[in-house]
């Protein structure tokens, strides 16, 4: 599962980086490049990555 967090907002969990790349503009942490199919990061920006099935502070 993976999530961006900016210096002021946290994305929602995504099941696969794409789907996560592909939202992150709501929250500004980076923008698609559909033509070339790269994800552009913004300075700040941190990408938070987890194993397994649920997230890190949810109860399973």
């Amino acid at each position: 599962m993976f999530r961006f967090i900016t210096p002021h907002r946290t994305g929602k969990w995504y099941p696969d980086l794409t789907t996560a790349q592909r939202q992150a503009m709501a929250i500004g942490a980076g923008f698609y490049e559909p033509r070339s199919g790269q994800f552009i990061q913004y300075p700040g920006t941190t990408l938070e990555q987890c194993d397994g099935n649920t997230p890190p502070g949810h109860a399973a």
